[in-house]
């Protein structure tokens, strides 16, 4: 009987971490949101919500961390039990890293306001910024059904992000080179890009870690990578790499 009690014990406590991953998960999402709405819309004062909002997800990826250090102590798991505490703490550092990615772009937000919009840039960001929402609500939803062909479909799709920020980096490199004026605010679109598109490579770890759970170890294949940005040469109207 003790040992009985045990079990469903710790299968409480199990779902109790998942609970708490579907939370935090949902801030998250939350806060992607208003990051992109503040952005689109140059909202400054929803950008300072943002800002502000990003201690609760620290907060939680604590409480996240606490227990599941707790439960290793406590319970000493093994195998696939295992497993499920170390993906409970990885997943939570997952989503407190792209929380501080929202929360990093809403504090450039705020200083792009002052500014001029750049070309078609915020529309680019949109719609990356529309791909990892996508991304990240589908590896919610997978982790908490232990879907792993979702899971993979997640992994194939930080190809479309990885091209994306590719694109808008050339694009934002030639706006600088026709105007000076604006090299300011690109560089603010240039960080704001990268930070999306390393959001949906924890999306992509989120997604990852499922397949672990399930199946006790990595993808097989390589994360698909599609992004040439570090190897991007524009030129000039002489023909010459700037």
């Amino acid at each position: 009987m003790e040992s009985e009690h045990i079990v469903k014990s710790f299968d409480k406590d199990l779902r109790s971490l998942d609970n708490s991953i579907a939370e935090m998960g949902g801030l998250v999402e939350m806060q992607l949101v208003r990051t992109f709405e503040s952005l689109a819309k140059r909202d400054v004062d929803l950008a300072y919500e943002v800002v502000a909002k990003d201690k609760q997800i620290d907060e939680m990826e604590t409480d996240i961390h606490m227990c599941a250090v707790r439960l290793l102590g406590l319970r000493q798991p093994i195998a696939s039990d295992l497993r499920e505490v170390i993906a409970a703490f990885q997943t939570a550092s997952e989503l407190e890293r792209i929380g501080d990615y929202a929360r990093n772009i809403a504090k450039r937000t705020t200083a792009l306001i002052k500014l001029p919009p750049v070309g078609t840039a915020a529309h680019s960001i949109a719609r990356m910024g529309g791909v990892v929402q996508s991304m990240i609500k589908g590896v919610l939803d997978a982790y908490q059904a232990r879907d792993t062909s979702l899971a993979d479909d997640i992994r194939k799709r930080d190809q479309e992000v990885d091209q994306l920020h590719t694109s808008l980096f050339r694009e934002l490199l030639t706006y600088m080179m026709e105007d000076p004026h604006i090299i300011t605010a690109c560089t603010h679109l240039l960080f704001i890009s990268k930070n999306v598109e390393r959001m949906g490579d924890h999306a992509t770890n989120i997604a990852e870690h499922i397949h672990m759970i399930v199946f006790g170890h990595d993808p097989e294949s390589e994360r698909p990578k599609e992004d040439q940005s570090s190897f991007t040469v524009v030129e000039a109207s002489d023909g010459k790499p700037v």
